[in-house]
């Protein structure tokens, strides 16, 4: 992880730690006297079920390296490259919330090729790479503060990972067209931030890190959203999600996947 990404991964836990340690006052309504002295109390939202779909589309380029039976290639994609390269494919989050507690669900499938990888291997001139994963996160987590400007979550899971690859090296008079797949599961953390700019603006920053079959497993995103009614939140943003695998000499899959992500919230109750 190079500085500029521990720095934003610093910030924003020591923003967690710090709403979590010293939380803003809430406003007279949600406030109590008791011997002169102020207490926060739970906001309304609290109370009951609360569950939120939220499909999205991640516009992500790809940068990083794929060896399949070890046969190495560089691959690289730009999020600008979108439509030449990627294929997208289907994913959506779900939060449910019974009082503090919560249940987050990610889902995303997806088709990643670049048909203009570098090979390591000094007998090819070109790859085409093509690689599909799906990626399920579930979790369980606890609202640690929840205000009317401003809401902290911290949760912890595992993400699930299905990865497969295939490399067809150039010239085709070669004959190597290796192809493989894996599943692995990492235990994973992490923390989200809503923060209330107005009533119709809501910002958003979270992220996640972990690992166990994996060497790393981490995520960062930040969103800006706009409420058009009191069930619909759109929101638009960046999301960065980067993967070392590397079980064997015979496969890596070691990438960094980043770009524009376009969503919606839909609070169903």
């Amino acid at each position: 992880m190079n500085s500029h990404r521990k720095w934003l991964l610093g910030t924003f836990i020591a923003a967690v730690l710090g709403w979590s340690l010293c939380p803003p006052k809430a406003n007279a309504q949600a406030q109590t006297s008791t011997g002169g002295a102020k207490t926060d109390a739970p906001s309304p939202s609290d109370d009951g079920w609360h569950v939120d779909v939220i499909p999205y589309l991640w516009f992500a380029g790809v940068h990083g390296t794929v060896g399949v039976k070890g046969f190495d290639t560089s691959v690289h994609a730009d999020a600008s490259d979108v439509l030449d390269y990627l294929n997208l494919g289907v994913m959506g989050s779900t939060v449910i919330r019974h009082d503090r507690l919560l249940i987050p669900v990610d889902f995303m499938w997806i088709k990643l090729t670049d048909k203009k990888a570098v090979p390591f291997d000094e007998g090819a001139t070109s790859v085409k790479a093509e690689f599909r994963q799906t990626v399920f996160t579930p979790g369980i987590g606890y609202r640690i503060i929840d205000h009317e400007k401003i809401t902290v979550d911290g949760f912890m899971g595992v993400r699930y990972w299905h990865l497969y690859s295939s490399l067809n090296l150039e010239p085709s008079e070669l004959g190597i067209n290796p192809s493989t797949s894996s599943d692995w599961v990492d235990g994973i953390a992490g923390g989200r931030i809503n923060l209330r700019a107005s009533p119709k603006v809501v910002v958003t920053l979270g992220g996640d890190a972990g690992g166990g079959t994996a060497r790393s497993d981490y995520q960062a995103y930040g969103l800006l959203g706009f409420r058009v009614s009191k069930k619909w939140l759109l929101q638009a943003g960046y999301r960065y999600m980067s993967i070392n695998y590397r079980p064997a000499s015979t496969f890596v899959y070691d990438v960094r996947q980043s770009g524009l992500i376009l969503g919606a919230t839909w609070s169903v109750k």
